[in-house]
């Protein structure tokens, strides 16, 4: 697998899609920070690390709906393995004018655009959310 963080942002979309509960994907430091940071904004109910059904260490992923629509609406991958995208801080990218969230990757760790900015650090942006 090529790139980690875009077959976890499909497999939520793809569950979301079904009506899932929840959905699993094998675990690493990456994926479970990215994950946080989708749980501090309140996309997702949570995670917790488990065992996968082959036994190596996996993430299960506790998926959030409002009233049978799921919260996240689209969720996209920004910087890919073929084409990164770097920004610094004045110009992180604002989704819908604000009402979605951009990930960050920067030198003090996985974070939103809006921390990003506050802090004064730029770096990759992972992905968008809304």
């Amino acid at each position: 697998m090529n790139d980690p963080i875009a077959d976890m942002l499909t497999r939520i979309r793809n569950s979301q899609l079904r009506g899932k509960a929840t959905v699993e994907t094998p675990a690493s430091k990456l994926r479970a920070w990215v994950l946080d940071v989708l749980a501090d904004e309140g996309y997702i109910r949570g995670y917790e690390s488990v065992t996968g059904k082959d036994g190596h260490p996996a993430l299960n992923i506790e998926l959030k709906y409002y009233e049978g629509t799921p919260v996240i609406r689209e969720l996209k991958r920004v910087s890919k393995p073929g084409r990164r995208v770097y920004v610094g801080s004045k110009d992180i990218p604002t989704v819908r004018q604000g009402l979605g969230v951009s990930i960050v990757s920067t030198p003090r760790g996985v974070m939103s655009d809006a921390n990003a900015r506050s802090q004064n650090v730029g770096g990759e942006v992972l992905c968008t959310v809304f």
